[in-house]
């Protein structure tokens, strides 16, 4: 699936929910959903993230049912536009909501949990041949960013997400069908969102494709002086550019051409580099 692409690849993030930090309610309907895609892709999207449920600090457990109705249909609406070849990834922590999602049409499991919250989606992703994302992500959404603690978070977040591949191949699950995310704004401070960043490198060096999701993320308005999560759009693209650099190969994130742009020019210079 990734690697297919021959450069870092841009995850356009599609929130059917009413709830999201940034962009909760914009997409419930079908119509504006499609459209959303049509314009992500226009803009330079590789993939389109369709997510039924907020993941944001203090969200509530969405049940699988609710999450199903909320992407199927859209998943489907994608599909019969045209856009067959497109990957679509299904934003979710449960096996139920994978399955149905990847019988309409998604190619890709994302678990921000990294199968804590259903371990069987593991063994869904081996058995369905499909890739999944494991992120990194200390306590559940509601309770994460109460008071999350480190000792050394770039050394924890290592061995964490080395213990969820080892579980994932334990499974079945191939080596080229692993991607890792550290999980920045999951349990945890702003320092340890900076660290993670500043040590990009200790999470590509594991040898699996990292996914960077910092898009519009609140640590970043702490640092800028910044409440709306939509004015987080400049700061967001710096990180992507910091990512390229240090050899991320998939960013989700909201807005898909500034973002791009910040792909194209690092990547541009990353390889003037390597040459």
């Amino acid at each position: 699936m990734f690697g297919r692409f021959d450069r870092p690849i841009i995850m356009g993030i599609l929130n059917v929910t009413p709830d999201s930090f940034s962009d909760g309610g914009q997409f419930l309907d079908v119509k504006r959903a499609v459209q959303q895609v049509d314009t992500m892709l226009a803009e330079g999207a590789d993939i389109i993230d369709i997510g039924g449920e907020s993941t944001r600090p203090g969200a509530e457990a969405v049940p699988a049912d609710e999450q199903i109705r909320r992407i199927v249909p859209v998943i489907h609406a994608i599909r019969q536009r045209g856009w067959v070849d497109v990957p679509i990834s299904v934003d979710t922590t449960l096996s139920a909501v994978a399955k149905a999602a990847v019988l309409a049409g998604a190619n890709i499991i994302n678990d921000v949990s990294a199968g804590d919250d259903d371990v069987s989606i593991l063994s869904l992703a081996a058995k369905m041949n499909v890739p999944i994302i494991l992120m990194h992500r200390q306590g559940i959404p509601k309770t994460m960013q109460d008071n999350p603690y480190y000792q050394d978070v770039v050394r924890e977040v290592v061995d964490n997400l080395k213990a969820k591949v080892d579980a994932a191949l334990l499974l079945g699950i191939t080596p080229n069908h692993i991607v890792i995310d550290p999980g920045i704004g999951f349990g945890k401070r702003k320092q340890d969102n900076l660290a993670l960043l500043a040590h990009l490198d200790c999470l590509v060096a594991l040898g699996f494709p990292v996914l960077l999701g910092t898009s519009r993320k609140r640590f970043m308005g702490a640092i800028c002086n910044v409440t709306e999560p939509c004015e987080l759009v400049t700061a967001t693209a710096v990180t992507t550019a910091l990512g390229v650099m240090a050899g991320v190969r998939i960013f989700r994130v909201h807005d898909v051409k500034q973002n791009r742009q910040a792909v194209d020019v690092a990547w541009a210079i990353r390889q003037s580099r390597l040459n």
